[in-house]
């Protein structure tokens, strides 16, 4: 059976970097993948941006009231379509479908990926954040923890060198703790990610 996995990080963590690895990899072995993101997620407009450099157009955006499964139903059949004429009946279809920024898309849309996997049989590997810069949990992330069937972190360090598990906002250079949920990362906001210990530090022993 085809699962829904969760591979989840602090800002940093190179989950992005890793959604295009393994996109290259299934791609590498003659196979077909589908890229998506949330419409929400401004940066990079319709493309996944590593933070090493390296880019690619999604398949799709998923807006807020778009219906998930219908999408990648869509983009599937563009594949089968495609190919049908040139490839082995075995080789037309795709392999895996792969999310990029998933704590910005509804539980309802996680709950369309989870059907992906288990209906249509087509694996999903959803990457993204656990938390926003008031330690609370995104919507999307947390319907993630809730049902995927494989959960993986993806680690990385805070200034101090111990494991970073927040995400803190700064605003012009300043960190700030009130404000909407999202704000992309950008020219006046940006993040960083620290362990525990400096995020109190800097928020004046509150979370959240």
């Amino acid at each position: 059976m085809a699962k829904l996995y969760f591979r989840y990080g602090a800002m940093n963590s190179g989950k992005s970097t890793a959604l295009l690895q393994a996109a290259y990899n299934y791609e590498e072995r003659g196979q077909h993948v589908l890229l998506a993101k949330p419409a929400i997620d401004t940066k990079g407009a319709a493309q996944i941006e590593s933070r090493l450099g390296v880019t690619r157009e999604v398949d799709f955006l998923i807006g807020a009231d778009d219906d998930a499964r219908a999408m990648f139903a869509c983009e599937r059949d563009r594949i089968r379509e495609q190919d049908a004429a040139t490839l082995l009946p075995q080789q037309v279809d795709v392999a895996c479908l792969l999310i990029d920024e998933a704590q910005f898309l509804t539980p309802a849309q996680i709950d369309d990926l989870f059907r992906i996997a288990v209906l249509d049989g087509i694996p999903v590997m959803a990457y993204g954040i656990r938390n926003d810069f008031l330690t609370h949990a995104f919507p999307g992330s947390a319907r993630l923890l809730a049902i995927a069937h494989s959960l993986e972190e993806l680690k990385t360090i805070c200034r101090c060198g111990r494991k970073a598990v927040f995400n803190g906002r700064l605003v012009d250079g300043r960190f700030v703790f009130d404000g909407d949920q999202v704000a992309i990362d950008g020219a006046a906001v940006t993040y960083e990610s620290l362990c525990g210990n400096c995020y109190l530090d800097e928020s004046g022993g509150v979370l959240g």
